[in-house]
C-alpha cells in the first residue's frame, strides 16, 4: 500500500476545498496516510479522515504522549533526540514519517520552517512532494532542488532566510 506523509503548517487550521478534493482521491486509492500530532494542518487533517472515517490512517508524535488522535487510530512514537520540547524534539517524526513514505502533501502558510524542512527531506530522499501554498491556494509540484529553490524564491527575504537556516541546521537530514 503506498504511504502518503500529510503535514504542514501549524497556522493552517482549516483545510480548503482544493485540498479535501486531494485528500479525497487518495481515500478513494485507499492509500496509507501519515499524519502528524500537531495542532494546525495536522489536526486539521485528521478531523477531515474522521468525518470521512477513514480507517488507513497512522499518527505520529515525539516522545510519550500524542497531542491530538482525533479518531483514535494506531500511533507510532518515534524517539525523542532530547529531552528539551523545542523544534528537533516535535519535529523528530516529521524524519520519521519522510523517511517511510513514498510521497507527499505539505500543506505551507508561505512562512512555516517546518514545512520547508520536511520538502527538503522528502526531496533529498528522492520523493515527489505536492505542495499547497495557502496564501495563493495553489499547488507546486516539487521533485529537486531546483522545484524547491523556485517555490521559495517567492519568499520575502526574511522568511527565506530563516528557512535557509533551518534547513542548514538540518543539513544532515535533508541534504
Amino acid at each position: 500500500m503506498k504511504k502518503v506523509f500529510i503535514g504542514g503548517s501549524r497556522s493552517i487550521s482549516r483545510l480548503d476545498a482544493e485540498v479535501t478534493r486531494r485528500i479525497d482521491r487518495m481515500v478513494e486509492r485507499e492509500l496509507l496516510i501519515l499524519v502528524g500530532d500537531a495542532s494546525g494542518a495536522d489536526k486539521a487533517v485528521q478531523a477531515y479522515l474522521s468525518e470521512r472515517q477513514y480507517p488507513n490512517v497512522i499518527v505520529f508524535f515525539t516522545g510519550g504522549e500524542c497531542r491530538n488522535n482525533v479518531a483514535e487510530w494506531p500511533v507510532t512514537s518515534a524517539p525523542p533526540p532530547h529531552h528539551t520540547r523545542d523544534f528537533r524534539f516535535f519535529t523528530a517524526k516529521d524524519s520519521v514519517m519522510a523517511r517511510e513514505a513514498d510521497v507527499s502533501l505539505m500543506l505551507w502558510d508561505g512562512q512555516s520552517c517546518g514545512t520547508m524542512v520536511n520538502v527538503a527531506r522528502m526531496v533529498a530522499a528522492g520523493k515527489l512532494v505536492v505542495v499547497y501554498v495557502s496564501a495563493r491556494k495553489d499547488f507546486s509540484t516539487v521533485r529537486s532542488r531546483s522545484d524547491l529553490e523556485a517555490l521559495l524564491s517567492q519568499c520575502t527575504p526574511n522568511v527565506r532566510r530563516r528557512i535557509d537556516r533551518y534547513t542548514l541546521e538540518y543539513a544532515g537530514e535533508v541534504a
